[in-house]
């Protein structure tokens, strides 16, 4: 028989394998597995070492523990509040142990006389005998050898973690020796495992150490195969590509990336200037520039954005910024109106040889009249920098000559919007634009090198000088959130201003208005009473929302009630304190952002973070702030606590979530290997047309949709 391929297993409904009927197939499709591929990819959670379970006999009142025990005897009855009781007693040679269910009466079907399984819980005492009360239970069969793979599965299945063993035995044994479609030699040079030995050794393994070498080479497979997506499409955008040799070094007359910088009110750091000189190096090329621009809070990469985008205009072309919200798009266009109002772009035809530089703002909110206007000054060159939303996306906005995009926030938008930005510039003969993403929220780099593999990555990995650090406290009771609006109080006497971001409500921007609404007459009537305090949340109008942040910026308000409206693009330096309501409803990232409206001058500032919480989570996260400002830091938390999936939810494309490889400390090494290999595989054979089957999982499991969308880029 030939060695079996993934693909083969995937076109095999998983009702093949004997035992899986029509009510355990439906079972199985609630949790995601339709065919043998996917159950032999659905891996044991854990592993239980049967030579180390705690013996019943050893354990004292209070310990928690995992005990291996056969079930003796089962009985069910009513408590008191008439709540199903179903008692067990197990024994497990060494002594006897009662374990009770409350409203669990399908525990005794579940846990019938003589069944083996593991319980995980805590020993109490209950009227003289040893108890334990709603364990966790795992049903082990007769599962042998010294370790037991545990399965994740789930009650409302009805599925037994055991049955799981029993079905990915049998298909392992039916499918017989694996197609391995990783090179030989790469194999024997990084020490992998072959395929077929790897499946046994994650779903039957005899020690631990057999499991991680298991593990090591099914983590190496999915992350090779999306690294072969990322690199091939960088191949492909090189192969087809026609980029723009942008002007790095205009003459004087024309200049206006000089006259910029010269104009601020502060020196760029070395790192902005160090990040400048790449993307110059990249502009100046003749491939189009696929960088990533990531930088922590407030460490400028606005300034260098603008340089890239000046950079394009400078040379006779047009520049575009893009944001994910109409808010954000609204206050970028107020900073870049802020910071480029006063240059001028040279033109012949103009009476002196020059004119303003055309600045523009395209959302849906934006009028029908002033749309159509910014439509007719793109399309003739008359608008130089437009900054907007998805709305640039669409099919009546042409561009004279479109030079360099810079997209903000790109964990917000997928390769789609990307390319479609990029087909606005080749419109008409045109040429391929250069990219710029800018990301606010660092991820580590191994999660950038799967995430952003296209990209090149520099970082912005300084702060303006004169920057003082943010004291971040976190506020757990009540009668201690006096201490931020004491802050609050002194701060604004002392001729300074304070944000106070309302909790994040589940719903629609509606809610979230009336909620913000709520909480500024409470502290307007309240602890802030006689202090100056403003609105802003995404309900209100635009020309309303500009008004609310001119006056606050101006110091017309003391203090800004917000939803998260404010969580980027807000920069106001005399802001010195942030006060952010049940901080518990933020993710890590978020927070960050927030913290970072404050801090943004040489004054000192200070974050109140107010939860009660007390969830794990929470209190790690909230731990976290408090300990460090670092962005980059605070970003490997974030992927320790929330894992991978919301980091690999950003490509918004195909099935290629991790199943076993994680982009946390523990497998760095790995992904960078993978990198390795597939830019040697892709390097003389970039369709991996002397690699079939590898090209086929590929495309079989970074998904359909991915595939197409990387043969015509």
């Amino acid at each position: 028989m030939s060695p079996r391929t993934l693909r083969e297993l995937a076109e095999l409904p998983v009702s093949r394998v004997r035992r899986v009927g029509e009510k355990r197939a439906e079972a199985l499709a609630s949790l995601g597995i339709e065919t043998v591929l996917d159950l032999v990819t659905h891996y044991p959670r854990r592993y239980v070492d049967r030579t180390r379970q705690a013996a019943l006999s050893e354990l004292s009142v209070g310990d928690e523990a995992v005990v291996l025990a056969s079930v003796v005897d089962v009985r069910t009855r009513r408590a008191r509040g008439g709540r199903a009781l179903v008692e067990i007693d197990v024994d497990d040679g060494s002594g006897r142990l009662r374990v009770t269910f409350f409203n669990q009466s399908w525990r005794a079907k579940q846990l019938p006389a003589g069944t083996e399984a593991l319980f995980f819980g805590k020993l109490d005492l209950y009227r003289g005998r040893r108890q334990m009360t709603n364990p966790v239970v795992d049903l082990v069969g007769n599962r042998t050898g010294r370790l037991v793979p545990i399965y994740p599965t789930s009650e409302k299945s009805g599925i037994a973690g055991w049955e799981f063993g029993d079905w990915v035995g049998e298909a392992l044994r039916r499918a017989g020796a694996f197609e391995d479609p990783v090179p030989g030699p790469v194999r024997r040079r990084l020490d992998l495992l072959d395929r077929t030995a790897a499946f046994a050794a994650i779903h039957a393994p005899q020690t631990f150490e057999e499991r991680d070498r298991g593990r090591r080479r099914l983590a190496f497979d999915e992350l090779l195969r999306l690294q072969l997506q990322v690199v091939r499409r960088r191949l492909d955008l090189e192969r087809h590509a026609r980029g723009v040799r942008h002007v790095v070094d205009p003459p004087p007359e024309r200049a206006l990336v000089q006259p910029f910088l010269d104009q601020l009110p502060f020196a760029p750091t070395s790192a902005q200037r160090r990040a400048m000189a790449r993307i110059n190096a990249d502009l100046a090329g003749t491939l189009p520039m696929h960088r990533l621009l990531q930088g922590d809070v407030g460490s400028g990469k606005t300034v260098v954005a603008l340089a890239a985008l000046l950079t394009a205009v400078q040379g006779g072309h047009q520049g575009a910024l893009m944001a994910p919200t109409e808010v954000l798009a609204e206050q970028h266009y107020l900073g870049v109106r802020q910071l480029l109002g006063a240059l001028e772009v040279a033109d012949p035809a103009r009476l002196g040889g020059n004119r303003p530089l055309g600045i523009a703002l395209l959302t849906n909110r934006t009028s029908g009249a002033e749309r159509t206007r910014v439509r007719h000054e793109l399309a003739e060159g008359g608008v130089d920098v437009v900054v907007g939303t998805h709305a640039l996306l669409t099919e009546d906005v042409r561009f004279a000559s479109l030079g360099v995009v810079v997209i903000d926030e790109q964990h917000r938008f997928g390769v789609e919007q990307r390319a479609a930005l990029g087909a606005k510039g080749r419109a008409g003969g045109g040429s391929d634009p250069d990219l710029l993403v800018m990301t606010a929220t660092p991820i580590p780099r191994t999660a950038a090198m799967v995430v952003f593999g296209d990209l090149d990555v520099t970082e912005i990995d300084e702060l303006p000088e004169g920057r003082t650090p943010i004291t971040t406290t976190w506020l757990r009771q009540p009668k201690d959130e006096d201490e931020a609006w004491a802050r609050v109080r002194h701060e604004v006497g002392e001729g300074r201003r304070a944000y106070v971001v309302c909790p994040l409500v589940e719903g629609s921007e509606r809610v979230q208005a009336a909620s913000a609404t709520a909480e500024h007459e409470r502290l307007s009537d309240g602890v802030l009473h006689g202090l100056r305090l403003g609105l802003l949340h995404g309900q209100l109008k635009a020309a309303e929302r500009e008004q609310v942040m001119a006056d606050f910026r101006g110091g017309r308000l003391d203090v800004l009630v917000a939803t998260t409206v404010i969580e980027v693009g807000v920069d106001v330096p005399e802001a010195t304190v942030m006060v952010v309501e049940d901080a518990d409803r933020f993710g890590i990232a978020q927070l960050h952002q927030l913290r970072g409206r404050v801090g943004r001058s040489s004054l000192p500032s200070w974050c109140y973070l107010l939860s009660g919480s007390d969830s794990p989570d929470a209190v790690r996260r909230l731990h976290a702030l408090e300990a460090t400002t670092d962005g980059f830091e605070l970003a490997e938390v974030d992927l320790e606590l929330r894992g991978e999936g919301t980091i690999l939810g950003t490509r918004q494309k195909g099935r290629s979530d991790l199943k076993l490889a994680s982009l946390r400390r523990v497998d760095r090494p790995l992904v960078e290997q993978a990198r390795a290999v597939a830019e040697e595989l892709l390097d003389g054979d970039p369709t991996l047309a002397g690699l079939p089957e590898l090209a086929d999982e590929v495309e079989l499991l970074v998904g359909e949709e991915e595939a197409a969308f990387l043969a015509k880029s």
